[in-house]
């Protein structure tokens, strides 16, 4: 790790690490504890990671605990995070399947793990950890007999996934879709598309570049290596894509059923991931799995019983007996769409959408939440606003407030209630009240 990091260390002459952690509240016996400055200092919790069981902490220089246990100083802990990233990748003898998009990046991911599963070791990213910090932390809490590395890569910005692509060097890139999300930060879909296609251009000779042949965009990044193949993948039935969804439908939970059309042999798909735009992410799963010599059988049955990252189309019933679609994660203008869709869907006499904002969507923020209040009521569906005003209608400014309308709403068997919000809405402790009855 020192020698990884250009740091120094004290402490005893070697100590066997079991993996890295950032996180002082969660960290596991014999795990390195890595100081991270951020919203809080990780520095200010290096004693309590010690005190935890931590093997070793990772600290700037001058911060370390005075002499106890294994201490390791650099310049930057954020750098030497990334170092340790990389050499992480350099021991791991696996490939690495990586996987960006506006929208669908974790859902497919957990799809692209499972079908995997049913014939290699993997490793995948924890939920969401898609960034400098969670993609390092995936690498090196890779088990050593890992034969595929599933990493999620988002991005903030122009050369992010550059960065994350330099450290986890992807053989298998898996593209989903370039639409209006995050556009604050990118300026607009082009900037957006030229992003997401970094991804592709790092992969290498041999490499090859899973992309969804029903988004224009994400098409042409073909072109964006030439030393590397591609494969296509269509939901719609694109006759010029590879592996194609054909007969897709839902059942009355939401849990899309279909049948694959690929190179490898063809085969019947059924979900327990709810909504039908889960058809393309487990297309992209079916298309990594032939790749990587997962018979299409097999990895099909493995979609079968995978499951989503919490908060991704979560359906239960309320205490009240409504049906609870818990899509809290995140949301833009895309996703919100097929949520609505998938709400839609849901026998019900009655159907609620309580939608928090739509963050970071820039100058387009006004008009894209009125055009998604306007795709709500032409569904039929209500529509109640949390925290913002920006759907036209008055809101609940917070969610007690919501849950008060709700209640009294009176909500029943007969109905369907959707919670949707970006992550800084927080509502997935409204849908937890109202499964729990609160």
């Amino acid at each position: 790790m020192a020698g990884a990091t250009g740091g120094t260390f004290t402490g005893p002459g070697r100590a066997d690490l079991t993996g890295v952690a950032v996180d002082s509240r969660t960290i596991a016996p014999g795990e390195l504890f890595v100081a991270l400055r951020g919203e809080r200092d990780g520095h200010d919790f290096v004693r309590d990671a010690l005190q935890a069981g931590a093997g070793g902490v990772l600290v700037e220089t001058g911060h370390g605990p005075g002499g106890e246990g294994l201490v390791i100083e650099v310049a930057d802990t954020g750098k030497a995070l990334l170092a340790i990233g990389s050499a992480a990748r350099d021991r791991l003898e696996a490939d690495v399947v990586g996987i960006t998009g506006s929208v669908g990046k974790t859902s497919t991911k957990d799809l692209v793990a499972a079908a995997l599963c049913a014939a290699r070791r993997v490793t995948s990213s924890v939920r969401s950890f898609n960034n400098e910090i969670g993609v390092p932390l995936t690498l090196a809490n890779a088990p050593e007999d890992t034969e595929v590395a599933v990493i999620e890569m988002g991005a903030r910005g122009p050369g992010h996934i550059a960065l994350l692509c330099g450290i986890a060097r992807p053989t298998i890139a898996v593209v989903t879709a370039v639409v209006a999300a995050h556009t604050e930060a990118f300026g607009g879909l082009e900037a957006i598309a030229e992003a997401k296609g970094e991804l592709v251009a790092a992969l290498p000779s041999g490499g090859t570049a899973v992309l969804n042949h029903d988004d224009r965009r994400v098409r042409s990044m073909a072109s964006r290596s030439s030393s590397a193949s591609h494969i296509f993948y269509s939901a719609s039935g694109a006759a010029a894509a590879d592996v194609v969804a054909e007969r897709a439908a839902l059942d009355g939970e939401l849990r899309a059923s279909f049948t694959a059309r690929t190179p490898w042999g063809n085969t019947d798909v059924r979900l327990e991931a709810r909504g039908l735009h889960q058809v393309g992410n487990a297309l992209a799963a079916l298309a990594v799995s032939g790749v990587s010599g997962v018979p299409m059988e097999s990895a099909a049955a493995a979609l079968r019983d995978a499951r989503l990252s919490p908060w991704r189309m979560e359906i239960s019933r309320a205490a009240s007996g409504a049906t609870l679609i818990n899509d809290a994660y995140n949301s833009n203008p895309t996703s919100l769409a097929a949520a609505l869709d998938a709400l839609q869907a849901v026998p019900a006499s009655r159907r609620i959408a309580v939608l928090g904002e739509m963050a970071e969507l820039g100058e387009r923020s006004a008009e894209e939440h009125l055009r998604m209040a306007g795709e709500a009521a032409s569904r039929g569906i209500e529509l109640i606003a949390v925290g913002t005003d920006a759907y036209g209608v008055v809101p609940a400014p917070d969610v007690d407030s919501a849950l008060d309308v709700l209640r009294r709403m009176d909500l029943s068997a007969g109905d369907a209630v959707l919670v949707k919000a970006s992550r800084v809405a927080g509502l997935e402790r409204l849908a937890a009240c109202l499964q729990a009855g609160h």
